[in-house]
């Protein structure tokens, strides 16, 4: 079973009491060595041979694909983080990185974990999809099925001329836990990949 919200806070305080006590004791002090550099979360995106080479494009029903998300933390501290998988076409906005504001689209499914400083955390996304119709140059994909999650979504796709098919993302926000305001803050950070759903023509 994993940790409640309530646990990772408890968790948090306790790493913070402990932070305190040896920065205050000049013995230990003198021994501790504090990151340098810039501090930040990374999030990136693999294949199933864990290459971006792999990440799959062209999707059919009735077949699984996967992809790697991770999270690495190298904010010289632990971190409690919070992954939104979200679905757009193209004329649902990504993620406003000017502004460092999030999607308001609807999250499809969520990751939730706590990772150490200097340390990586991957889990696969697994998905499918069904409940596709094709007419007049529209394609609507009614279903996705994300790690045995699925989600009725009626998304609409239309034609597209340039890149000849229809298109869709498949896309992944950053949101990590504040101790201080104790709320999850979305990161400005996120990464996309695209689904070709040309060849899935099933209505089934």
């Amino acid at each position: 079973m994993g940790l409640k919200l309530s646990d990772y806070k408890l968790i948090f305080a306790t790493v913070a009491l402990i932070g305190v006590l040896l920065i205050a004791s000049p013995v230990l002090a003198e021994h501790l060595h504090f990151p340098n550099g810039e501090q930040y979360s990374e999030l990136y995106l693999l294949g199933p041979d864990q290459t971006p080479q792999s990440i799959p494009l062209n999707i059919a029903t009735g077949q699984n694909y996967t992809v790697n998300v991770g999270i690495g933390d190298h904010l010289g501290t632990s971190a409690y983080y919070v992954l939104y998988v979200k679905l757009r076409n193209e004329t649902n906005q990504l993620p406003n990185q000017t502004t460092g504001t999030p999607s308001s689209l609807p999250q499809l499914y969520e990751y939730s974990s706590l990772v150490q400083n200097g340390e990586n955390w991957t889990a696969p996304l697994t998905f499918s999809v069904s409940h596709i119709s094709i007419s007049d140059n529209r394609l609507v994909l009614g279903s996705i099925t994300i790690n045995n999650v699925e989600c009725n979504v009626c998304k609409i796709a239309e034609f597209d001329q340039q890149n000849d098919g229809y298109y869709y993302q498949l896309f992944i926000e950053l949101w990590a836990y504040n101790p201080i305001s104790q709320t999850f803050e979305y990161q400005n950070r996120f990464v996309y990949f695209w689904l070709n759903a040309t060849a899935a023509t099933s209505t089934t």
